[in-house]
């Protein structure tokens, strides 16, 4: 209520003192710079979507993300996450079920593997399409399949004992 009034005397152009004295002052400025900074620290923050994937091992990991991107199954890598570190691999909205990761150690041993075969590079890379990786000069990998079950934001937690 007292904002309010705040509001009603600064339109007015004039404000009255503690001794119930008017007079005018920049309060409308003030006011509504108050109510602005109000209705932002108020109100919510924005979801950011993203895929995150959380190393909770006591070792450094290497990762690769697979995804479908415009028809076409693209697979990006390497994100190197430190033990016990988070990092966000996909920044934008999740618009894919399935996101597929492959994670090696720094001597480049698999220690997370599935049953989809998709392409890698030794060093930092971006591959489209996922057949004949060896034919193209690519690397063969099993990628694990994430089910994120459509939502927009998700966080894998690599473990010791991750499938």
């Amino acid at each position: 209520m007292q904002l309010l009034k705040l509001w009603r005397e600064a339109d007015s152009g004039r404000q009255d003192d503690a001794g119930g004295i008017g007079h005018r002052t920049g309060a409308r400025g003030a006011t509504f710079a108050l109510l602005t900074l109000l209705s932002l620290l108020c109100a919510p923050s924005l979801a950011r979507a993203e895929f995150t994937v959380c190393n909770q091992t006591l070792d450094v990991v290497n990762l690769a993300v697979g995804q479908e991107v415009e028809a076409a199954f693209q697979t990006d890598g390497w994100w190197t996450i430190g033990a016990n570190q988070c990092v966000n691999v996909i920044r934008e909205e999740l618009t894919n079920r399935y996101i597929y990761i492959y994670a090696t150690d720094v001597f480049g041993n698999a220690i997370l593997s599935g049953s989809t075969d998709m392409c890698v590079e030794r060093k930092r890379f971006t591959v489209r399409g996922i057949d004949e990786c060896w034919q193209r000069g690519h690397i063969a990998a099993r990628f694990y399949e994430v089910d994120t079950l459509e939502q927009s934001r998700w966080t894998f937690f690599l473990t010791g004992s991750s499938p």
